[in-house]
C-alpha cells in the first residue's frame, strides 16, 4: 500500500478524517520551512501538502500569495524544493507528501524529468491546480511511469457529468474545493459540502478531501463528518506570517495550531 492510501486507511481505522496540512515550501526561508514541516508532522498531520512557490499563483488568496513571494525572495528554486523534500524524508519516512503546484512549473522543467525528480526526492502525489484531466495526459503518463499518484480538483461549479472523468483521472485522492474563488480562511464552512462529497463518491472509490476556507477546529469537525480528509492551509500559513519578526516562534506556534485542528478530525 502506498503512503497516501496508508494514511487514509489509518485515519479511517481510527474513526477520523485524515488531516491534510498545506505550507508553501521555503516560506519564509529554507531552514524555517523545514522546522515548520517537522512541527506539523510531529503534531499529527496525516498528509503534508507542499505548495511549490510560483510567481503567479492564481488559485491562491493573499495569504498564500505572500507566502510564495516570501519563499521566492528567500531563494527557493525547483532544486531547493526537491532538497526540502529530501530533508523532510530524513525524519518523516512514512508521511505522504503531495505537491500543490501549477502546470508551468512542471512543463518548463520537462514533464517527465520533473516528475522523475519529484519521485526521487520523496514526493508521493501531484496536484497541478490549473491542469484539467482532459489536458493532463502527459502528467498522468509520467506519474504512472514513475509511481506518483495524481490528485484532481472538483469545484462547486463542476457539473456532475464531469465527475466520472475526474474520478477516473485521479489515482491518489479527489480534492473538493468547497468555495468558488481563491484560498483563505472563512467564518463558516460552505453549506454544500455533504451533498458535494456524496456526489463525488458516486463516481470514485478514492478518498475525497475538502479544502478552501477551513481554519478552525469546529470547521474541521464539521467537514470530517462527511469527507475522508480535511485540508487546512491559510490558517497554518498565518502562523508563519504572524511571527516573521521572531522566526524561532514559528514552529512552536504551528505545533499548537495544528494539534488543535487535528483534534477536530475525530468523528
Amino acid at each position: 500500500m502506498d503512503r497516501i492510501a496508508q494514511a487514509f486507511s489509518s485515519a479511517l481505522a481510527n474513526n477520523r478524517a485524515a488531516f491534510v496540512a498545506y505550507l508553501c515550501a521555503g516560506d519564509p526561508d529554507f531552514d524555517t520551512s523545514l522546522a515548520a514541516c517537522r512541527a506539523l508532522i510531529e503534531s499529527g498531520v496525516d498528509v503534508l501538502e507542499l505548495g511549490v512557490p510560483f510567481s503567479d499563483p492564481l488559485a491562491d488568496g493573499l495569504t498564500n500569495q505572500l507566502a510564495a513571494q516570501r519563499a521566492l525572495e528567500g531563494g527557493m528554486t525547483a532544486a531547493r524544493v526537491f532538497e526540502l523534500v529530501r530533508r523532510i524524508r530524513e525524519f518523516a519516512p512514512a508521511t505522504p507528501i503531495v505537491f500543490y503546484t501549477y502546470y508551468n512549473l512542471v512543463f518548463s522543467n520537462g514533464v517527465d524529468a520533473y516528475i522523475a525528480a519529484a519521485k526521487e526526492a520523496g514526493v508521493d502525489g501531484m496536484l497541478t491546480l490549473d491542469l484539467p484531466p482532459e489536458e493532463a495526459a502527459d502528467v498522468q503518463a509520467a506519474c504512472a511511469k514513475h509511481g506518483l499518484k495524481t490528485v484532481f480538483i472538483v469545484a462547486p461549479t463542476t457539473p456532475e457529468a464531469r465527475l466520472a472523468t475526474i474520478g477516473k483521472a485521479a489515482t491518489g485522492f479527489i480534492y473538493y474545493v468547497s468555495r468558488e474563488g481563491v484560498t483563505g480562511v472563512r467564518d463558516s464552512v460552505a453549506a454544500n459540502v455533504p451533498a458535494a462529497v456524496a456526489a463525488i463518491k458516486r463516481h470514485t472509490s478514492l478518498p475525497v478531501v475538502v479544502g478552501f476556507g477551513i481554519g478552525k477546529r469546529e470547521h474541521v469537525s464539521e467537514v470530517a463528518a462527511h469527507a475522508d480528509g480535511v485540508v487546512v492551509g491559510s490558517a497554518l500559513v498565518n502562523c508563519i506570517r504572524e511571527n516573521l519578526t521572531d522566526r524561532a516562534k514559528i514552529a512552536p506556534r504551528l505545533s499548537a495550531c495544528a494539534a488543535d485542528l487535528v483534534a477536530g478530525t475525530k468523528r
